[in-house]
């Protein structure tokens, strides 16, 4: 019996020992965000967006998702302030007004892949979430279509947005790819 014991004893020892040495490798907060942003083109950009909220110094790599979603969305808000403060201005020809029209409808587009992008990732993290962030940028790339020239306000934005974007996707990569559950 008591080799049994001491056998028994080892194994509860060494599972708590993994246990813990698991836990610690999981990295949250700014290591994450490090890690993660390590691996964007748009590094700096990344780490503004991820350590913005305050929540972050905590967060998952769901969370952190979930973080640029929000910033992105809150870009495309942004865009669409603009787009009809502009639609109103009487120098601009008619058909750069229409132009921010149609940008308007496709900005208001964006924000709701966005806000499906987030209720996904809510839902199950595995799920296909670039769907709907692919989506979103086509929705960028037609407002700006739909107005002549690169250098006005709002494609100054929609890159912005687009860069956003693309941080959220490549952490909707890295959570369809992650074996755990977040």
């Amino acid at each position: 019996m008591d080799c049994i014991t001491k056998f028994f004893l080892m194994m509860v020892i060494c599972i708590i020992v993994m246990a813990h040495h698991t836990g610690a490798e999981e990295s949250k907060g700014k290591e994450l965000i490090n890690q993660v942003c390590s691996l964007s083109p748009t590094r700096d950009l990344c780490v503004e967006v991820l350590s913005s909220d305050p929540k972050s110094s905590k967060a998952n790599l769901k969370d952190l998702a979930i973080i640029s979603l929000t910033v992105a969305a809150k870009n495309a808000s942004g865009i669409l302030v603009d787009a009809k403060a502009l639609i109103d201005d009487p120098d601009l020809s008619p058909d750069i007004q229409q132009g921010l029209a149609d940008c308007k409808e496709t900005i208001l587009d964006a924000e709701s892949q966005l806000e499906d992008t987030i209720a996904a990732l809510l839902l199950d993290p595995k799920t296909d979430a670039q769907v709907w962030l692919k989506a979103a940028l086509a929705a960028i790339d037609t407002c700006d279509d739909s107005i002549p020239g690169d250098d006005d306000i709002l494609s100054v934005q929609s890159r912005v947005f687009r860069k956003l974007c693309n941080i959220a996707i490549a952490m909707s990569k890295l959570l369809a790819k992650s074996p755990q559950q977040y």
